[in-house]
C-alpha cells in the first residue's frame, strides 16, 4: 500500500456515477433488481472453523490479527472479519468487530478508513491512506449485516462508505471502463508516470452485487464488466496471468513500473472472487486452474509472469481451498474431506482464504460439499 499522505479528493468530473433513475413500479419492465447475488448470512451456519477463527484471531475488543504481519490490523481483515461473522450469523462478534473498526480506522477527514494499524507503534495508524478494497470489504458486510438484522445504523453506516469510495476511487469515465484506484492517494494518473494503477484482487465482484442495495446510484453492474474485461486483457507472459499491480495509463495494460512482476499473495483472490459471484466464462478461470494443477495440490506458488516460474511456495493448507472451490465451479468437483474443515496452527490469511472459499462453496455450489 502507499506510504504517501491523505491527498485531495478525486475531482467530481473523473469519478461521476450515474444519477439516480426514478424506480419504476415493482414488475414493472426495466425494473432493476436490488441485489444481483444472493445474502450472505447464515451461509457459514454453526460451523466450528468460525468459533475457532474468532478464539484464534479476533480479540476481545474487535481487532482481527494478522499473525503473519507484524499481529498488525488492517481494514482489509476487519472487513473479513465482519463479513464471516455475518455468515456465520453472530451478531456479538460482529459488533464488536465493528465497534473496534469504528474507533481505530474510521479516523480521516472523510468516510474511508485508515487501512493499516500497528500495535507496536505510536501512533498506531502512521498512514492516513485508505485501502479501497478494505473499504469495499466493510461497506458489503454492513450491506448483509443490515440486511440479515433490519438494523438501521449499519446500512446507513454502509452506504456512507460506499458513496465515499465510489466518488472516490472508482474512476467510473475511464477508457478502460470503471477503474477500481487501490487507494485515494498514490495510484492516480496524477500521482504516477504509469498512473492510473490497478490490482484485479481490488474488485470485489461478490460485493459489487450487493452494494445496489445501498448505494443505488452507481452502475456496479459496469464495474462488474470492466474487472473481467481487464482480467482478459492482463495475461501476462507464458502462465498467461495477471501481475499484482497493473498499469492502465495507455490502451495496452502492462505490469505497473517499479513493483516485481509477480502473480502473488493479492491476486490469488481474483479467481475466488470470480467464482464466489458465479460470472466468467471458462476461459477466464484456465489460467489458474492450469497454474494449480488440481485440487490436490499441497502448495501454491507464486509465480514471475515474465518467465512464468514460480519463485516462491504458498504452503499452508488452507491456500488450497482456492483451487478446491475453482474445481467445484467449473466443474463440481466435491470438496475434498480435508477442506471441509479448518485446520488449527495457520495464520490469518490462508484460515481466511479457506472460509470464505468455503463460504462461497456454500452459497453458490452447495452441492460439492456434500457427502
Amino acid at each position: 500500500m502507499a506510504q504517501t499522505q491523505e491527498a485531495t479528493p478525486v475531482p467530481p468530473a473523473t469519478a461521476v456515477p450515474s444519477l439516480p433513475r426514478a424506480a419504476p413500479p415493482p414488475g414493472a419492465p426495466g425494473e432493476a433488481p436490488r441485489a444481483a447475488g444472493p445474502a450472505l448470512a447464515g451461509s457459514l451456519g454453526d460451523d466450528p472453523a468460525w468459533r475457532a477463527y474468532r478464539a484464534r484471531f479476533v480479540t476481545e475488543k474487535g481487532r482481527v490479527v494478522d499473525t503473519a504481519n507484524g499481529m498488525i490490523s488492517h481494514s482489509e481483515g476487519q472487513g473479513y472479519g465482519l463479513l464471516l461473522a455475518v455468515a456465520a450469523g453472530d451478531r456479538a462478534a460482529f459488533e464488536r468487530i465493528w465497534g473496534w473498526t469504528r474507533a481505530n480506522l474510521m479516523v480521516r477527514s472523510d468516510e474511508l478508513m485508515a487501512w493499516r494499524w500497528a500495535p507496536d507503534q505510536r501512533p498506531a495508524v502512521a498512514d492516513m491512506n485508505n485501502a479501497t478494497d478494505g473499504d469495499i470489504l466493510v461497506a458489503w458486510a454492513l450491506t448483509e449485516a443490515a440486511e440479515a438484522w433490519g438494523e438501521p445504523s449499519y446500512r446507513t453506516a454502509a452506504r456512507r462508505i460506499a458513496v465515499e469510495f465510489g466518488r472516490k476511487t472508482i474512476l467510473f469515465r475511464d477508457s478502460h471502463g470503471p477503474l477500481v484506484l487501490p487507494a485515494v492517494a498514490g495510484f492516480a494518473a496524477r500521482d504516477r508516470a504509469d498512473g492510473p494503477l490497478v490490482n484485479l484482487s481490488y474488485w470485489v465482484f461478490p460485493a459489487f452485487q450487493r452494494l445496489g442495495i445501498v448505494a443505488p446510484e452507481y452502475d456496479w453492474a459496469s464495474v462488474i464488466r470492466s474487472g473481467v474485461e481487464i482480467l482478459r486483457r492482463s495475461r501476462f507472459g507464458p502462465s498467461s496471468l495477471p501481475t499484482e499491480w497493473i498499469s492502465a495509463k495507455d490502451e495496452a495494460l502492462r505490469p505497473a513500473d517499479g513493483f516485481p512482476p509477480l502473480f502473488s499473495y493479492n491476486a490469488i483472490r481474483i479467481p475466488l472472487y470470480l467464482a464466489w459471484a458465479g460470472i466468467g466464462r471458462p476461459e477466464d478461470y484456465a489460467p489458474f486452474r492450469t497454474l494449480w494443477g488440481g485440487i490436490d495440490r499441497e502448495r501454491l506458488p507464486i509465480v514471475d509472469t515474465g518467465d512464468g516460474r514460480p519463485v516462491e511456495w504458498l504452503t499452508e493448507p488452507g491456500y488450497t481451498a482456492l483451487p478446491a472451490l475453482l474445481a467445484c465451479a467449473q466443474d463440481g468437483t466435491p470438496f475434498p474431506e480435508g477442506l471441509r474443515s479448518v485446520q488449527d496452527g495457520q495464520n490469518y490469511y490462508p484460515t481466511t482464504l479457506h472460509l470464505l472459499a468455503l463460504v462461497a462453496a456454500r452459497m453458490r455450489y452447495s452441492s460439492c460439499l456434500r457427502s
